[in-house]
């Protein structure tokens, strides 16, 4: 079984232009992910799917691969499975997709969400959540919220806080944030980005809900770790920051 990691990077953001060669540290941003993509060793390649012919040079000139692709995607999902459709890949291969603006995840994160896939044969995706900290996380809806079941899969995903306490005065209240890093069977990568866009996903602008109202699982995977989001130009400094 071959493992890939797709890292989707375009140049057209609407509140950051030109992020993924943004410069951390005196390296473009897409140089630390996919540094960070690389120190996984179950990841037999390692591939930046963009549209931009500035960050596909940019690649080539730090010694990665990249692939072009079409400019009207609606999602990185989107993106990478036209990239995909590229790679020789066999139905049951996994493919990671690496958010291009979190240039500090731990590599380790992958590996968790890799072992989801393999463990578990009828899993067809997977992804993380991490226990919310810092209260102000809870009701900003930059940070997404999901709800699991016994088993560990999604229940639901929102920008809003759920679940919902109805008791104010409950000392025993437990969020949980996701994280965009996803694993796929690319078989399943193939149906997702050919199903109908739903009317959940519409509503909360979140793709992973398409997958839900469907009647796919997805397996959330809890992680110690947190990912800072490269989301504006004032997001730099924090990851700077935290750079190690």
């Amino acid at each position: 079984m071959k493992i890939v990691a797709v890292i989707p990077a375009r140049y057209q953001s609407k509140r950051f232009k030109g992020k993924p060669l943004a410069l951390i540290a005196g390296k473009p941003m897409i140089q630390h992910v996919f540094q960070r993509t690389k120190a996984c060793p179950e990841l037999d390649e390692i591939y930046v799917a963009t549209d931009d012919l500035r960050i596909y040079e940019c690649v080539q000139e730090f010694g990665g691969t990249a692939i072009m692709t079409g400019e009207n995607h609606q999602s990185g999902t989107d993106r990478i499975a036209e990239a995909v459709e590229t790679i020789n890949l066999a139905d049951r291969d996994i493919v990671v997709n690496i958010q291009g603006d979190q240039p500090i995840f731990q590599p380790s994160m992958l590996s968790d969400l890799i072992q989801a896939l393999i463990k578990n044969p009828k899993i067809p995706m997977s992804t993380f959540m991490h226990k919310i900290i810092d209260d102000q996380e809870i009701h900003d809806t930059n940070n997404v919220k999901v709800v699991v079941d016994n088993d560990g899969y999604a229940l639901y995903f929102s920008r809003l806080p759920i679940p919902f306490y109805r008791d104010k005065k409950s000392k025993k209240t437990l969020y949980y944030k996701h994280l965009g890093l996803y694993a796929y069977r690319k078989e399943f990568l193939s149906a997702f980005t050919k199903l109908p866009y739903s009317l959940l996903e519409h509503a909360e602008k979140l793709e992973q809900l398409r997958v839900l109202e469907h009647g796919f699982k997805i397996k959330v995977v809890e992680t110690i770790f947190d990912s800072i989001e490269v989301d504006t130009p004032e997001d730099i400094k924090k990851v700077e920051q935290n750079l190690s």
